[in-house]
């Protein structure tokens, strides 16, 4: 029977609005079920070691979701576990270090309110225990099953007159319990459901962190991915101003997997899309996305930002950032970050190669191959060594195509609008015609201003040498197309490629239209000079670490519209974050605001641009809510957070 010890009552006398807290433990104290972690540890050298466990787990989950009784449950998965006494030591060890992580982030909570909660489990004591008051839970509040062991210590059972080893057996001990206020039950099994069900709960929250089960889900008054939702919907202290759950992630066109992870690892909410999104369609979309991460075709304007309610950051997986509006980024108090040089090396080696390429009249050779035609001749094919090498931009990707082409001896001249330094034996050029003039293999790589649309045109194929080789990987609308297929055609442009274009497809499935089709020694690609696996992967995970540094952070390093800030990490302490527009005397006014509220500053950050200023200030917990709201109410605020 099911007992409670009088002098451990923490019930007596409670105002009748007290609340209680139910828990469950497999699963939802702990990432796992005990049982099949006890399995993994009483079948070592097993050989049907993998089949039990599988049978185990297929039993456990049938009886969490209610398809058979628990009793049933239990009973088979201890036939098959074939446990002893000597287990549970290493058992307890395993669990220790599959604590949900949302529960080991608020223990505090727990131990807060230790009188008021409550371990309800169909488990055992034996290992729940240890690991339930590891983290502030009294053991006096554990109702659990206990083991039944044989004379030589294996586990041949349970206690029968247990409730909890019953069906019903979690609403019969709430309903013991006698509990004098309101009550609210989390987990993530049928059985904690039914506690509600059984009217002892005012609410159930299905905890969804570790396991989703649909069928216990849809009896769910609220979904709980974390115990920092919980919290959260409860207006309860906890280790996160916000639950990552709420945080939702938008992912588009087909960014690398790795990216995805690392923010689902945070717990955050995230919808992918493969293609890119029409400006209609991303209006659409972004409602309600904190964090929008694109590529190069999806348009960010100024309309789209007009609806994104919550959007705090944009990442760019892409060295670009022309298809942004950072202007109104800005405005609207949203940072901006892109991937640099993540794919410069791949880029980089596609020019090479395709200089090689052009330079060698390799194309059309391979193509009259493919007909048939065998043109064995070393006409109009030469090496790439003491050819001149123009770069139309000096930035990441010409520099280091600068020191490559170098190794394989070409000299290189280089035009930057602005001032840069020369790397190994390369030569500035005084203007872009001087450039143009000279080269024998002409590279675009500038950045997507609108001032470049066009920058090579007409006037500038006729300043080129006749024969010359023309690249452009860098952005589309820089060439202006019926330029370039009237230099080929006369033959001033001998060989061409092209990675970018003003219009490209949004997806696989389109048509891609251009007049370069079918032109003799072109090479088209479609946007793929960042496309490699190595540089997707950097991608993926440099562009999410900068946003994750940023949202949980405050972080603005690498931002290319944020004043950049590098943050030390917070630590005893709720971080301010205040964005406003760059005009004088903000800092004053919010320091005016801790000081009528006498509140302690441990550190204070400050950096401007010439449209917005961004302060950090972390202060001591302790503070009225009224600071908040101040600091918001001060004029020329864009954007206020809170991060704890």
């Amino acid at each position: 029977m099911l007992t409670k010890d009088p002098s451990v009552d923490r019930t007596a006398g409670l105002p009748a609005e007290q609340t209680y807290y139910i828990i469950d433990f497999d699963s939802t104290f702990t990432k796992v079920e005990a049982l099949d972690v006890l399995g993994e540890i009483s079948l070592i050298g097993r050989p049907d070691r993998d089949d039990v466990l599988a049978q185990i787990q297929a039993i456990t989950d049938r009886g969490m979701s209610g398809e058979i009784s628990f009793t049933e449950s239990l009973e088979l998965r201890l036939k098959l576990l074939h446990a002893h006494r000597d287990h549970l030591p290493a058992l307890v060890e395993t669990l220790m270090g599959k604590i949900s992580d949302s529960f080991q982030r608020n223990a505090p909570f727990l131990t807060e309110h230790a009188e008021h909660i409550y371990i309800v489990s169909n488990g055992f004591r034996e290992f729940i225990v240890p690991i339930v008051t590891s983290l502030g839970v009294r053991a006096e509040h554990v109702f659990a099953n206990t083991f039944v062991f044989g004379e030589t210590g294996e586990i041949i059972g349970f206690d029968p007159e247990n409730p909890l080893s019953a069906n019903g057996g979690k609403s019969q001990v709430i309903r013991q319990l006698n509990l004098d206020g309101e009550v609210y039950v989390i987990g993530d099994g049928y059985t904690d459901y039914e506690i509600k069900a059984s009217g002892l709960a005012n609410r159930f929250y299905a905890f969804t962190e570790n396991v989703m089960r649909p069928r216990v889900v849809e009896k769910a008054d609220h979904i709980a991915p974390s115990l920092d939702e919980f919290l959260y919907h409860n207006h309860l202290s906890r280790s996160q101003s916000y639950p990552k759950s709420r945080i939702k992630v938008l992912l588009l066109e087909n960014v690398h997997p790795v990216a995805v992870q690392l923010f689902e690892e945070e717990g955050f909410n995230v919808e992918i899309h493969k293609g890119a999104l029409d400006e209609d369609e991303l209006i659409e979309a972004i409602r309600d996305v904190s964090i929008l991460g694109i590529r190069s075709k999806t348009m960010v304007t100024r309309r789209v930002l007009e609806h994104a309610n919550k959007l705090m950051t944009v990442g760019a997986f892409c060295i670009g950032t022309n298809q942004i509006d950072l202007d109104a980024c800005t405005e609207k108090g949203i940072a901006v970050f892109n991937a640099p040089y993540s794919n410069t090396r791949s880029v980089v080696e596609l020019a090479i190669g395709e200089i090689i390429m052009l330079i060698r009249g390799i194309v059309p050779k391979s193509n009259a191959m493919h007909q048939g035609v065998w043109d064995k001749s070393a006409k109009n094919s030469f090496e790439v060594r003491g050819k001149k090498l123009g770069l139309v931009g000096y930035g990441n990707i010409g520099t280091q195509l600068s020191v490559v082409a170098e190794a394989l001896g070409m000299e290189v001249y280089f035009y930057d609008a602005v001032d840069k330094l020369a790397l190994g034996n390369a030569r500035k050029c005084k203007s872009l015609d001087e450039l143009l003039a000279i080269a024998d293999i002409i590279s675009l790589h500038t950045d997507g201003r609108k001032e470049n649309k066009n920058l090579i045109s007409y006037r500038e194929f006729a300043l080129m040498k006749t024969g010359v080789i023309f690249l452009n990987l860098s952005r589309g609308h820089i060439v202006d197309i019926p330029a370039l297929v009237d230099a080929i055609e006369r033959g001033k442009v001998v060989g061409a490629g092209l990675d970018v274009f003003p219009q490209e497809p949004k997806t696989n499935n389109e048509e891609f239209v251009n007049a370069l089709r079918g032109l003799p020694n072109v090479i088209l690609s479609p946007h793929v000079g960042g496309s490699t696996e190595e540089a997707q992967a950097n991608i993926g995970s440099f562009v999410p670490g900068k946003l994750l540094e940023y949202i949980n952070n405050g972080s603005t390093y690498g931002s290319v519209n944020f004043p950049e800030l590098q943050l030390p990490l917070l630590k005893g302490a709720h971080r301010l974050l205040h964005i406003h527009a760059n005009v004088p005397g903000i800092l004053a006014k919010m320091n005016t605001i801790f000081a009528k509220y006498h509140i302690n500053i441990h550190g204070q950050y400050l950096k401007t641009n010439e449209q917005i200023g961004y302060v950090i200030t972390d202060v001591a917990k302790e503070y009225a809510d009224d600071v908040v709201q101040e600091l918001k109410g001060i004029d020329n605020t864009i954007k206020f957070r809170l991060l704890y």
